[in-house]
């Protein structure tokens, strides 16, 4: 597979529409995506072959005329690109007493560059009939391994994106492709009934789909831990993190929390925080496209920003924020290259990429051998941040319960971790030097605009509330 022909075939005129808009705005930038994606799934009952819910195919093109941005998405840029022009200019016409005489945020820097990014991809050397097959495989090895599974699921959810970004002075574009595996099990033992999943991602399908059997004893064994799982009993304890609970606490703790659209609208704590102590001096925490390799990394954002390795906590300081053109313009500060869209269709907003603690210098079973009593929880579920309080909530699939040193075999489910942000991440008194990114993840921001996100990190321990 390669970059998008349609992307191609609209790259002049995209251009023209820039120098026409540049006639009557400062700057001028189209953002031009092709996102093709199809997901493959198999239970015990059915199969399905179908688009997969990232597919999208169009332009947004970001105007600022010298006081403030104007967008306008549209399917296609072709035909009488000065007449479009002349459309989108009076559709972005505001009455000047509508107009703050305050609003007057900087025009953009549009530096000088003309590139073209790509990663390696296999798609093409699978047929989805060929993926439905496998897909079969795996869920009958599951079902094999043990009769108390009343059923699997496999899912294999293959994507391409390919972006154009063009302006008065830059031409970029980039294609890259992920793909997660997944496996579910669905398992009963006498009167429970539990659910258990493993999974499997890389930017090649090869690998994803040569990896996923190596992870099925475990996925049957977790559910029969599951299975005997008990309810924690509410407290504060000492906690190790597996790097899929650490990503979690990473994203919701100073993740949402820094993003500098919220700095903007006064709504997130972290804007009074930046050159203050707000973790454990051991704690360093990164964000960006370019910080490590996940379903979250790709070579510029959807504001034609390069992608960034930003650094928001150094030794427990926070240092920085991450920002999207507009923040970043209204601000005063560098764009860091996290302006994101669900689609062309919706706005760019500030949103985290890869976000994770820095690994540190502690082995984990000397992290784990530290603990007299206490829980090491494992895999990420769900979380919630309120930016503008700095109160944070974790959801982790299970816990397995240390006593004395030693992991046990007695395992808790679910586990609801809660706090105060700076308290939780001051109370981080060991961090691992293992370090894990688990790329196949998903977020919204409050409860839309879903963007690919990546989980993972070292181990931590910490002290915190469970229940």
């Amino acid at each position: 597979m390669n970059f998008s022909s349609f992307l191609n075939s609209r790259r002049e005129n995209c251009k023209q529409l820039v120098a026409e808009l540049g006639k009557s705005f400062a700057y001028v930038g189209i953002l031009g995506s092709d996102v093709k994606s199809s997901a493959i799934r198999v239970n015990r009952n059915t199969s399905d072959i179908g688009e997969g819910g990232a597919a999208e195919c169009g332009f947004v093109i970001k105007m600022h005329n010298g006081r403030a941005f104007f967008e306008y998405s549209i399917d296609d840029i072709a035909g009488d690109i000065p007449a479009l022009a002349n459309k989108i200019i009076d559709s972005v016409k505001v009455e000047e007493s509508l107009m703050d005489s305050e609003i007057n945020v900087s025009v953009p820097k549009d530096e000088p560059m003309v590139k073209s990014f790509a990663r390696e991809c296999d798609f093409d050397n699978f047929s989805d009939e060929e993926l439905l097959s496998k897909c079969i495989e795996i869920r009958d090895e599951i079902l094999s391994k043990s009769d108390k599974l009343l059923n699997a699921m496999v899912a294999v959810m293959p994507f391409t994106v390919s972006k154009l970004f063009i302006s008065k002075n830059r031409e970029l574009d980039q294609f890259y492709s992920w793909v997660n595996v997944m496996a579910v099990g669905f398992y009963r033992d006498g009167e429970k009934m539990v659910m258990a999943r493993e999974g499997t991602y890389s930017n090649l399908l090869s690998e994803a789909l040569a990896e996923m059997p190596s992870h099925l004893d475990k996925l049957v064994l977790k559910c029969e831990k599951l299975a005997k799982a008990k309810p924690i009993v509410p407290g504060v304890y000492d906690v190790i993190t597996d790097p899929s609970i650490s990503g979690l606490i990473a994203h919701e703790a100073f993740g949402h929390g820094v993003e500098m659209d919220q700095f903007v609208k006064d709504r997130a704590l972290a804007k009074y925080f930046v050159g203050d102590y707000v973790a454990s001096p051991i704690c360093n925490m990164r964000d960006g496209a370019a910080s490590t390799f996940s379903t979250a990394s790709y070579f510029f954002d959807d504001d034609g920003v390069l992608a960034h390795d930003t650094q928001i906590i150094k030794d427990g300081i926070l240092v920085a924020g991450i920002s999207d053109l507009v923040s970043a313009t209204e601000l005063g500060t560098e764009p860091t290259g996290n302006g994101r869209r669900q689609s062309y269709k919706r706005k760019a907003y500030s949103r985290m990429t890869n976000t994770f603690f820095c690994p540190g210098n502690d082995k984990l079973e000397d992290m784990i051998a530290s603990i007299k009593h206490g829980y090491m929880l494992f895999e990420t579920n769900n979380g919630m941040e309120d930016p503008k309080n700095w109160q944070i909530q974790c959801t982790a699939e299970y816990g397995v319960e240390i006593i004395d040193g030693k992991l046990t075999d007695n395992y808790v489910s679910p586990v609801v971790m809660s706090g105060y942000v700076p308290d939780l991440l001051k109370s981080i008194s060991m961090i691992s030097d293992e370090f894990e990114v688990i790329g196949s993840g998903s977020c919204g921001k409050g409860y839309k605009e879903w963007v690919r996100v990546a989980d993972g990190g070292p181990a931590l321990k910490v002290k915190v509330k469970l229940a």
